[in-house]
């Protein structure tokens, strides 16, 4: 297995959630010895520390998407940063923090593929669709609505990220993992034409022959792989330190495979690592887990 020249990247902020917690994530990560597996493993490893950002302020907006300001904010700041790992010719691993900064490190990615001449696919491995817009959204949280945003159906502080047209369309997306899907974002799917590998499909499937499905035509060199990993697609049995659990998930065993796969591909090349929520978790399990995860993903044999 090839080693990687990585990068890691802080995002302390929840600004995007209805829960407080995940701004705790990056330094949890960090004290759970992520950077120290990755060294052991032989991997180039660079740690950049935490973005500087606003706080999430007290109260929600009355209407519209909550805290946008902040979270635009959060977002472009994520956005510089990868890009200016990715320009380095490094391998950017955000740590988050929620899943709305995935909408600066894929806004990013997608900037440096278009540069670069590389094929962009973005595996959205997830619990939830993330898939609403301003106008479906029942809570107003940002959290939930990263890959409208991506797609250019969003907030123009943060669609505006990828510079010019949207930063996906939705063939470059692969969504595993769906359990907890509102009725909003069900229609969003079928109209936008997602590819979605919900928990029956994968379960009936196999993590294997869904994994072959979704890297099918994926290949190293002409492919730029990015995961987008929310720790919440994980069964909460396993992985209680998340903000927004949902029962019926991956397991262990399942999750370190699909991991080993992805790092089979040759093709990962950024990472997002977000929603672990410290304030949820039991004695470190969900951040251990994830450390696991994400050494299975850079290749531990």
């Amino acid at each position: 297995m090839a080693l990687w020249h990585l990068t890691l990247l802080g995002a302390p902020t929840d600004a995007g959630a209805g829960v407080a917690g995940a701004h705790l994530g990056p330094d949890a990560l960090r004290g759970a010895g992520l950077a120290r597996a990755l060294r052991a493993q032989g991997h180039d490893v660079q740690d950049l520390g935490n973005l500087a950002g606003p706080p999430t302020p007290a109260h929600e907006a009355r209407h519209g998407p909550h805290h946008l300001a902040c979270v635009s904010a959060w977002n472009q700041a994520v956005h510089d940063a990868v890009a200016g790992i990715l320009a380095a010719q490094r391998l950017p691993v955000l740590l988050g923090g929620d899943h709305s900064l995935a909408v600066g490190s894929i806004s990013a990615v997608a900037r440096h593929c278009r540069q670069t001449g590389k094929a962009l696919c973005v595996l959205w491995l997830d619990a939830h669709a993330d898939a609403n817009t301003p106008a479906t959204s029942p809570s107003g949280n940002l959290h939930g609505m990263p890959v409208a945003c991506l797609l250019g159906d969003g907030p123009a502080a943060l669609t505006a990220l990828a510079g010019g047209p949207p930063a996906l369309q939705p063939a470059q997306l692969r969504l595993v993992g769906l359990r907890s899907v509102d009725a909003g974002e069900q229609c969003y799917l079928r109209q936008r034409g997602l590819p979605v590998w919900r928990m029956p499909e994968v379960r009936a499937l196999g993590i294997a022959q869904t994994m072959a499905q979704v890297l099918r035509g994926i290949q190293a060199g002409t492919h730029h792989l990015h995961v987008s990993l929310d720790l919440d697609c994980i069964d909460p049995a396993l992985a209680p330190g998340v903000s927004t659990p949902a029962p019926g998930g991956i397991g262990h065993h399942a999750m370190q495979q699909c991991m080993d796969l992805l790092a089979a591909s040759g093709a990962v090349g950024s990472v997002d690592l977000v929603e672990l929520n410290p304030l949820r978790d039991r004695q470190g399990q969900t951040a251990e887990l994830a450390v696991d995860l994400l050494q299975r993903l850079a290749g531990l044999a």
